[in-house]
């Protein structure tokens, strides 16, 4: 019995329509486009084509023509990105000739060809970050911690476990430290033979909560216990003159002011007693003595605040002791702390257009709300712009809430996002609005003044918070005003806008010669769900290596790692996936050269697995070993 074929000329012929149709609607595309295409960089032209052949492709629902085109054997169109009328029209060839069609006389449009598409993006990247860092293709990019400016060493360790670009950040520190940096890592450059690329990134406006009013600091004295709650250690603290304080050597040791001259009657081995903020009896002992101050220990946990009056227990025995007169004394004024606004579900909080130092709500005895909390907003533009039923986030989506009113100077937010025991809200944390069109500007006066300082030390300058092709050409027009038009643009994806819009900032990025692509994966997880992270970083990727921007994928990698030395099993998956784009960035953290070797080893063993959407088929060694049993 003879098989059936895998098609017949009617399956083919209405393949062949569907593609026909495809092809006919990526040329009609960049026919409309033709406007914007003039204004892009001559050597951006074939790239940028390319984009809006892309962008027409995915217009379509292609799944139901994939499955055909698998069915017979052909291209299902999923690894077109860097090459997609190509791939159309190689298809649409196959199935004439399958058909024993002839080809339409006439002339056709010029498009890349495979390896053209390919080369476009490994030329634009290493344009941007630099030549490939044999044996890897994929480049590291690590934040620089403060200490770069003074230590120059810390720049030799990076460059030396692959770090091939650095990236500065201008919310912190200042040009003077920016420029130690850049001199230091010059210097790590010629010693270790190993070229690196400088990314300075932009603050952008600050959308993050203002003060809170501070409260006075209570001195918390807490023995350890074992698991029975037996008392191992004493707590430890030092009796300190509150004319002269003296920084203890441990951050972790608590410091009590009291008056000199009270502390001189004080002997080792005297007993002090205290009424705690509790109204519990409390004793301290004198076990040292050490540059006018006293080491004292308690084995009960206490509390102690300004005013907190103590006295000597009781007189030793010997005559000298006797005769000292040592009156109560009270502990002296103890510095502000910093304190929080707990919210939790239901809780309502107020938004403020002022920066007067908020404060936590007040509450009745039985915990119920008489007055809810309130804190500032450092960008009252915004004040404009949001709407009730919108959502807010606060802290990297530690909190979240839905505005309820809007008024001219407050906000009045419902929480809705939150532990059931309550979530920390602290000065200077970051607000997110998914759902509101902001018209803050990108590139802010600090921006501006910061460029002039950076432009002639930087190869990339990261753009936070852009939004719109307007955005793009106002720091091009700045860049231009300075004369680095050398410097390359990296558009920082960070919001749900910045998403929507990307191949029209694309389109805008391309005006110049040199253009990348961060994926700020921390933010946009936060503005469009945490949930629609993977799909959103994958559109992104498709996107971007359609117009042959290389992308640098951020936020989170390794955290663990860097901050701690030990990663978890998801961040080293999540650092392997990101060998499908052209850089990976680490932040700082005391572990960041180990983070930066690890990374190095991940992305060679999966560049030779993976490269981009492809699987590369390498010979597998559990292949190479299998024996049917």
């Amino acid at each position: 019995m003879r098989a059936t074929p895998a098609w017949t000329n009617s399956v083919l012929e209405l393949l062949l329509r569907q593609i026909e149709t495809l092809q006919a609607d990526l040329i009609e595309s960049e026919r409309r486009a033709a406007k914007a295409l003039k204004r892009v960089d001559p050597t951006q032209i074939p790239s940028a084509r390319n984009l809006i052949h892309y962008i027409a492709l995915r217009r379509h629902e292609l799944r139901g023509l994939q499955d055909g085109l698998s069915s017979v054997g052909l291209s299902s169109l999923g690894r077109s990105e860097a090459h997609v009328l190509a791939t159309v029209t190689s298809v649409r060839d196959i199935l004439q000739k399958l058909l024993r069609k002839v080809k339409p006389s006439g002339r056709e449009v010029a498009h890349l060809n495979f390896q053209e598409g390919r080369s476009l993006l490994k030329e634009h990247t290493e344009q941007v970050l630099g030549r490939k860092p044999a044996p890897r293709f994929v480049r590291i990019m690590a934040t620089l911690p403060p200490e770069a400016a003074t230590q120059p060493g810390i720049l030799d360790q990076l460059l030396e476990a692959g770090t091939d670009c650095v990236r500065i950040n201008c919310a912190h520190d200042t040009l003077e430290a920016w420029t130690r940096m850049v001199e230091n890592l010059r210097q790590a450059e010629a010693a270790t033979g190993r070229n690196c690329r400088v990314l300075f990134d932009l603050g952008g406006p600050k959308i993050r909560t203002g003060p809170i009013e501070a409260v006075e600091s209570v001195i918390k004295l807490k023995p350890k216990r074992d698991l029975l709650g037996r008392v191992t250690a004493p707590a430890r603290a030092r009796l300190t003159p509150a004319e002269q304080p003296m920084p203890a050597p441990d951050p972790a040791i608590a410091e009590i002011p009291m008056p000199a001259n009270w502390l001189k009657r004080i002997r080792v081995g005297d007993e002090l007693v205290f009424q705690d903020t509790r109204e519990k009896e409390r004793t301290l002992a004198v076990v040292g003595k050490e540059d006018g101050s006293f080491w004292v220990e308690c084995s009960r946990t206490a509390f102690l605040h300004t005013g907190t009056r103590i006295r000597l227990a009781g007189r030793s025995k010997t005559k000298s002791d006797k005769e000292r007169l040592v009156e109560p004394a009270s502990v002296g004024q103890l510095p502000e702390s910093e304190q929080c606004i707990v919210l939790k579900p239901g809780d309502q909080l107020l938004i403020t257009r002022s920066l007067k130092p908020g404060r936590p709500p007040t509450v009745d005895s039985r915990g119920g709300a008489l007055r809810p909390g309130r804190i500032g907003c450092t960008a009252p533009e915004i004040f404009s712009d949001v709407k009730p039923d919108e959502q807010i986030w606060f802290d990297d989506g530690k909190i979240g809430g839905v505005i309820e009113c809007v008024e001219k100077q407050r906000l009045t937010v419902r929480i809705t996002q939150a532990r059931a025991k309550g979530e920390k809200l602290w000065a200077d944390k970051g607000i997110n609005f998914p759902d509101s069109r902001l018209r803050l500007p990108a590139l802010t006066p600090k921006d501006i003044q910061d460029l002039e300082g950076i432009a002639p030390h930087a190869d990339l300058v990261g753009y936070s918070f852009v939004q719109t092709p307007a955005d793009v050409r106002k720091l091009q027009g700045e860049l231009h005003r300075l004369r680095a038009t050398r410097v390359g643009i990296v558009l920082k994806i960070e919001t749900r806008q910045a998403f929507e819009q990307l191949p029209n900032l694309l389109l805008a990025a391309m005006q110049s010669p040199h253009t990348g692509v961060m994926i700020a994966r921390g933010d946009l997880a936060v503005e469009c769900g945490y949930e629609r992270l993977a799909e959103l970083q994958e559109e992104i990727l498709w996107v971007c290596e359609a117009a042959h921007v290389p992308v640098i994928w951020a936020t989170q990698v390794l955290e663990s790692l860097a901050r701690d030395g030990m990663p978890s099993r998801a961040e080293v998956t999540d650092a392997a996936m990101g060998v499908r784009a052209e850089c990976v960035m680490l932040n700082k953290g005391p572990e960041q050269v180990a983070a930066v070797r690890t990374l190095d080893r991940i992305l060679r063993l999966m560049e030779s697995h993976q490269n981009k959407k492809t699987s590369m088929l390498r010979s597998l060694s559990l292949a190479r070993e299998f024996i049917p049993s």
